[in-house]
């Protein structure tokens, strides 16, 4: 009964993002490959998945464009963003990626929906919902690095910033 519900739930969300997209994306517009093959859109997904899967699509989408922000300013690879400090433990930039943990994704349903943010992020398909962000946290915690930034942007449980 779970997984029915789950199946039609998901459907009508896919359906109801496709009709926004259909909507308001030109027609010249082009999506990046949803492929789990593509390391790049891997790494974001992963990115979305362990960071924010919790969250509102908007919510994933604006931890996908701090990534891509990321990738513009320093130019590197998305993977090289999402993994940057990874080697030490618990000093890393996205948490998930030196915690410890495993970083193979687990419910297939939200994996799928990480991989389409990703994709739609890095074509270049979506609003910068965060607000030109660079950096985000949970809003229930309070890093002594925010302090020196501009909020940009609150969605969901996360608060977004950029360098003043």
């Amino acid at each position: 009964m779970y997984l029915k519900t789950l199946s039609i739930l998901t459907a009508a969300f896919l359906s109801l993002l496709f009709f926004i997209m259909a909507t308001f994306m030109p027609a010249a517009t082009t999506l990046v490959a949803s492929s789990p093959d593509d390391a790049d859109t891997k790494c974001l997904a992963q990115a979305v998945y362990f960071e924010a899967r919790g969250e509102p699509f908007s919510g994933q989408v604006a931890v996908a464009q701090v990534v891509h922000n990321r990738v513009v300013e320093k130019d590197m690879s998305y993977c090289k963003v999402v993994f940057e400090g990874s080697t030490r433990r618990n000093a890393c930039q996205f948490s998930f990626a030196c915690d410890g943990k495993s970083d193979a994704a687990t419910d297939k349903v939200s994996w799928q929906r990480a991989l389409m943010v990703a994709s739609l992020v890095r074509g270049g398909n979506m609003r910068d919902l965060s607000g030109e962000a660079t950096f985000y946290h949970a809003n229930y915690v309070s890093p002594t690095w925010s302090k020196s930034l501009k909020v940009t942007a609150s969605i969901g449980n996360h608060i977004f910033y950029r360098q003043m």
